[in-house]
């Protein structure tokens, strides 16, 4: 089949290169824009069934006046004393000052004698940000535009005051968080041009991969959004930084993976049109394996209970099949007209390669087979161990920089009031049925829920426009985003609350710190069945490819110790050498995206390698050295591109991004040169030709060795 669609898309190279530019063209210009399906707000993924869920759609209807997001200011004296009475009234005139000037898309400003804290430190203004969604920029401009209000109105008065909040948060790092972003895509791009350089020695093969993707990541996003329009899908604002990654991560793979077979079938004497069909029809299936097993990855996550993980897969999977599509298509008619000249200027591509890294490797592995095995599944066992040590971290806000006005500002009013004070843990009282709460029935609630384990501080019980609602605010006594903090909403006080309801009413726990008990609840359960699951498809892709039960089942358990490697590596490195309380929540799910999905990639191209240089007729050990030294440099070369592009992120002055950079570059580095090209091949060398069972695909073609077509 491969070989009939090389065939096609080589004498046909004009025609395959107008249709697809003109069917990307009508994409790119009718699609609907993917900020059309675009959501920031983590607790729209959760399902309804959570009682945060549940809790937060009963407060907004018996609080419908609620903000959009809450900032709030903190006023201390500059000289560190307590509040006086004055300072207390000045604050309270602060408040209607800033009232007074109707700064859009703020409201409340709320404060008195109830926001001053205990020991006089500090005394707060609550203030509402009103938008359409949570992600409006406009809340951006009402931090800013607050914040230069409020430097003028507290001048000479000895007061100094900083706004604190998430919305805070995220305008102080927003520069740091662009600046990130912007230095790992032109690090990819330097990537990617550098080493295909140093490789090729050809800028035409340097920039093609780099034209290329960027078109299909037009396309992609024009489909997605499609699709998202069509099946009323929600996506995460980190989509499209997730999409330019995996975009250009298969993308260099799959064109690595045919220009480095291209270039060894014109050494062999092949002519262009020749060269590029027997590349296409040895490659292709090895690409379209690679590929269904990634897009097979990404739709097990529509298993997910989270809706963001579920809304991440079909796209991902669309950007993987368009992806495929180009790579069978669009790279082999481009590579098959410009022939030799992708390599211009270098002449190195005729030339037969020396005793290279390479060669050497895989003699070592043919001659060595057990020792390589046990020393690389030792070193994989070892770093899978740190795994037992894993905890879940949710701040988000200590990874940021501490010397931020927001950062500064959260710091005093913590230690002003409690800990939680920044998040209140929120909890609605309701009968359920529309019948008025009473105030006794109320009253009670509160003082029981005040008395919870981990309350530090309850403030009075607020009553909404819903007769049949109340809500009582807890200030937990630990961080609100903590692990400590978590566990105890998602246990003990959970436990408590819901026994302190009285008679004929129920109570439900909302708040930031629940909303991330159940997303922890529900990232542990969706992973326990995404793994298995997804394992068990890739393992039947693997066998549909090779023919075989046999190698499948190592391949699948290297792959899936491969994850566990990674995981335990950053652990060590982030909780243990640097003393962090955890690794960010959403580590597990991203080494599946990069780690497991695309690092499978690796194992595929030298598995299929291998099956290959066994079909000739050699040995199985011999295999195993033909194998690495041939495909070797092709996997080194993409797992050193998307290594080091994640690798970037490690100097961003933000912890979750440093750590997602070392885990998904210590996992591309383990899945390429650990367990693609010394654990796989010295595993396959040693089972022998048992590894074909029962398909035995080891065996030569009834025609001998295969012949090239004729173009």
């Amino acid at each position: 089949m491969f070989e009939r669609l090389g065939r096609f898309v080589v004498r046909r190279a004009w025609w395959v290169i107008a249709g697809w530019l003109l069917a990307a063209l009508a994409i790119i210009f009718t699609a609907p824009s993917l900020g059309d399906i675009t959501s920031a707000d983590q607790e729209s993924f959760l399902p309804r069934s959570y009682e945060s869920v549940q809790a937060t759609e009963l407060g907004q209807k018996a609080f419908p006046q609620a903000a959009t997001a809450t900032v709030i200011v903190v006023v201390k004296r500059a000289d560190g004393q307590p509040l006086t009475p004055g300072d207390e009234a000045t604050v309270g005139q602060l408040a209607q000052s800033l009232k007074a000037k109707n700064i859009p898309h703020t409201s409340g400003y709320l404060t008195g004698p109830h926001a001053v804290a205990p020991d006089k430190s500090v005394q707060v203004v609550n203030v509402g940000l009103d938008a359409p969604a949570p992600d409006d920029p406009a809340l951006l401009d009402a931090v800013r535009d607050l914040r230069a209000a409020i430097g003028p109105e507290l001048a000479d008065s000895g007061l100094t005051a900083g706004v604190a909040g998430d919305v805070a948060s995220f305008v102080d790092n927003e520069d740091t968080f662009n600046d990130a972003f912007s230095v790992v895509g032109i690090a990819t791009i330097i990537l990617i041009i550098g080493l295909i350089l140093l490789i090729f020695r050809s800028p035409i093969a340097a920039l093609l991969p780099i034209v290329v993707i960027s078109v299909v990541m037009s396309v992609t996003t024009g489909l997605v959004a499609a699709a998202g329009k069509a099946f009323d899908l929600t996506v995460s604002q980190d989509l499209q930084t997730i999409l330019l990654i995996v975009l250009f991560g298969i993308g260099t793979d799959y064109i690595l993976f045919l220009l480095f077979r291209y270039r060894e079938r014109l050494r062999a004497g092949d002519d262009k049109r020749t060269a590029m069909i027997v590349s296409v029809q040895r490659v292709g299936e090895v690409i379209t394996s690679a590929a269904g097993a990634v897009i097979v990855a990404f739709l097990v996550l529509l298993l997910a209970s989270l809706g963001f993980f579920g809304s991440l897969g079909p796209a991902l999977a669309i950007a993987v099949g368009v992806m495929l599509v180009t790579s069978l298509t669009l790279i082999p008619a481009v590579v098959s007209l410009l022939g030799r000249f992708v390599f211009w200027p270098s002449k190195a591509w005729q030339r037969p390669p020396k005793a290279t890294m390479s060669h050497r490797l895989g003699n070592l592995i043919g001659r060595r087979p057990a020792l390589v095995a046990a020393a690389s599944g030792a070193l994989l066992v070892a770093l899978a161990a740190g795994v037992l040590g894993y905890k879940a971290d949710y701040d988000f806000s200590a990874g940021f920089p501490q010397d931020t006005e927001s950062a500064k500002a959260a710091q005093d009013l913590q230690r002003g009031f409690a800990a939680g004070a920044l998040a209140p843990t929120e909890v609605y009282l309701t009968t359920g049925n529309g019948t008025p709460l009473t105030d006794q029935q109320v009253s009670e609630f509160a003082a029981a829920a005040a008395k919870a384990p981990g309350v530090a501080q309850a403030p009075p019980p607020q009553r909404g426009s819903d007769p049949s609602v109340a809500r009582v605010n807890l200030l937990l006594n630990e961080n609100p985003v903590s692990n400590e903090a978590i566990t105890l909403v998602r246990e003990d006080l959970r436990d408590a609350v819901h026994a302190a309801a009285p008679a004929g009413t129920k109570a439900l726990v909302g708040g930031t710190t629940a909303i991330f008990a159940d997303i922890n609840s529900a990232n542990n359960r969706d992973l326990s069945v995404i793994l298995p699951v997804a394992a068990g498809l890739i393992a039947l892709i693997l066998a549909l490819l090779l023919r075989s039960l046999v190698a499948p089942i190592y391949l699948v358990i290297a792959v899936l110790l491969n994850f566990a490697a990674t995981l335990g590596a950053t652990v060590y490195l982030f909780q243990g050498v640097q003393g962090e309380p955890g690794v960010t929540f959403q580590l597990p799910i991203i080494l599946y995206l990069f780690v497991v999905a695309i690092g499978t990639d690796y194992n595929i191209l030298m598995i299929a390698r291998l099956r290959e240089e066994a079909r000739e007729g050699n040995e199985p050990r011999q295999a195993a050295a033909i194998g690495v030294e041939h495909a070797g440099p092709t996997v080194a070369a993409a797992g050193l591109i998307l290594a080091g592009t994640f690798a970037v992120l490690m100097l961003a002055p933000i912890s979750f991004l440093q750590q997602m950079g070392f885990a998904v570059a210590i996992g591309i580095v383990l899945s390429a040169f650990v367990m693609s090209m010394f654990f796989v091949p010295a595993l396959t060398a040693l089972i022998g030709h048992k590894a074909w069972w029962p398909g035995h695909g080891d065996e030569r073609p009834a025609g001998g060795r295969h012949a090239a077509p004729t173009p």
